[in-house]
């Protein structure tokens, strides 16, 4: 039997679902008869020792919320090795003997800076993005894909009664899965994503023109991530679409930017991301009982899997060429 505490904490960008593994993770603790305490947000509260237990929690009212119960932080001193040992004297000093960090790509370093300090780690994928290379799904995705798909659908509808074109900002730094699967679930007329590179000319201009005759309303959807390798942002690509537009073929475009921001964020999370949270805390903490850690929890081909965390890290992922070229065929044509 685990004689020690499991902790548990949440780090990086919220994301729908965190709740859900946070509760799978105390009943799993329950069921086996081992302790289990939250850290309140992230690395600081671990080096800060806010910790406490949750035994006894009510996760049941808290499965159907956003957000985290935990709280999260950006905890930048984590990254100095001095302050990783301390945080895993805090943890012995609260007789955790394992962790369970549910995060993102960052949040997965400190796991693993844990691991190698000596305190058995699993880390959770946890991130709207979807862009942790070690798995298929990351918690969170879903909601966030049926939030944007939601907005995206109601500012059509004032686009299309008004004849104008919106330039919509999508969530997804380093990742453009958001942006192009809502691309396609949406009917969008182009979507650029940091992944790919663009021409505005010919992914956007020619494209409008093509279809002028047969609608006056467009959908471009943008994944924040593009200003970063372009150097150009949402509203410049705007702007200069509809300069060009204007003296190629002289058609006056009526644009609107909209920055979805944190709204991607929140909200209930959906059904997918309930079980996959589930899924992936009871497992984290069954890999630990068992004397298992330095591991991600992943899905892969619908299945509970797990990596050695090293290995996870250094996995590479990028958008599948077939998802793409849809994207190039609903959008395009």
């Amino acid at each position: 039997m685990f004689n020690k505490k499991i902790g548990v904490l949440t780090s990086g960008g919220d994301a729908p679902g965190m709740n859900n593994a946070i509760a799978a993770i105390v009943k799993t603790c329950k069921y086996n008869n081992a302790g289990v305490v939250g850290v309140n947000y992230g690395y600081r509260g671990l080096l800060n020792g806010d910790i406490f237990d949750i035994d006894n929690m009510n996760t049941d009212d808290i499965i159907n919320r956003g957000g985290t119960i935990l709280g999260s932080a950006r905890c930048l001193e984590f990254k100095d090795p001095e302050n990783v040992k301390k945080a895993v004297e805090v943890a012995k000093q609260h007789g955790i003997g394992g962790m369970i960090v549910i995060g993102g790509d960052g949040s997965f370093r400190g796991a693993r800076d844990l691991s190698l300090a000596g305190l058995p780690t699993i880390g959770i994928p946890a991130t709207i993005d979807n862009d942790i290379s070690c798995t298929e799904y990351t918690i969170g995705y879903d909601t966030a894909l049926n939030t944007v798909i939601d907005c995206v659908d109601k500012i059509n509808d004032t686009m299309r009664s008004h004849n104008r074109s919106a330039f919509v900002e999508v969530m997804g730094n380093k990742a453009g899965y958001l942006a192009v699967e809502v691309a396609i679930a949406c009917g969008a007329d182009a979507v650029l994503v940091a992944e790919q590179n663009f021409d505005i000319e010919k992914n956007i201009v020619d494209v409008i023109a093509r279809k002028y005759e047969e609608k006056k309303h467009f959908i471009v959807i943008v994944a924040e991530g593009v200003e970063k390798v372009s150097g150009k942002s949402t509203k410049k690509i705007m702007n200069e679409t509809v300069e060009m537009i204007d003296k190629k073929y002289g058609i006056q475009l009526d644009a609107k930017l909209t920055v979805l921001g944190h709204i991607q964020r929140g909200g209930k999370p959906t059904y997918k991301d309930r079980i996959a949270a589930s899924r992936m805390g009871s497992d984290a903490v069954k890999l630990l009982i068992n004397g298992i850690g330095n591991r991600v929890v992943a899905l892969k081909h619908g299945k509970i899997v797990d990596y050695d965390i090293l290995e996870g890290l250094e996995m590479k992922k990028s958008i599948e060429d077939e998802l793409l070229m849809l994207s190039k065929i609903i959008c395009e044509k």
